[in-house]
């Protein structure tokens, strides 16, 4: 199977077999916030666990506030099926790591708040989106890679794990609000 990855010149568009990932929009916010919204659902029905909190993490402010920065990506297919922030801002947390590949931070590129429509669940779209972010961060100069998931999230630890993210460590953490997490921060080389 040959997988043909297309870049435009300024990165903004990555497109694979019908899917497009790119720069959102003050359009995409709606249904960005209603991915946040039916991930929040399937939390408290006990369908699956992640470690966010509903009002708190990750809210709509959250998608505008990376919408303002220009870092809020958009998987996009007939509609926005998935998002993620994307940038070199590393959380507080990151500092208490012990990373096993010492870089400074503009050799970073960081993943936050990776969500797939839980209608959409099940297509690969997640690894799709960390192989855009990998992408990114080769075309941005970054050989560096770190991102963070929840303890309780086995889900997102396992496809991480299956894509080459090793654990640098668990810290214990108010993240975004939410007290009591236990932060799992992952870091690849490329």
């Amino acid at each position: 199977m040959v997988i043909i990855i297309e870049f435009s010149e300024m990165l903004n568009d990555f497109s694979y077999t019908g899917y497009m990932i790119r720069k959102a929009t003050i359009d995409d916010i709606p249904a960005v916030s209603a991915i946040y919204e039916a991930i929040h659902d399937g939390e408290e029905s006990g369908e699956y666990v992640i470690g966010w909190k509903r009002g708190v993490y990750p809210t709509e402010k959250t998608a505008l506030d990376s919408l303002a920065r220009g870092d809020l990506f958009v998987l996009d297919e007939d509609g926005v099926q998935g998002a993620a922030i994307i940038n070199q801002q590393q959380v507080d947390a990151y500092a208490d790591a012990s990373w096993s590949f010492k870089a400074s931070d503009s050799e970073v590129m960081v993943l936050h708040t990776l969500v797939i429509s839980p209608s959409a669940s099940g297509k690969g779209l997640g690894k799709l989106f960390v192989s855009f972010y990998e992408e990114y961060a080769i075309e941005n100069g970054c050989h560096y890679l770190r991102m963070d998931t929840n303890e309780r999230n086995k889900r997102a630890r396992a496809m991480y794990s299956k894509l080459g993210y090793k654990e640098a460590g668990i810290v214990p953490t108010v993240f975004n609000g939410i007290e009591g997490v236990g932060l799992v921060l992952l870091e690849k080389r490329i």
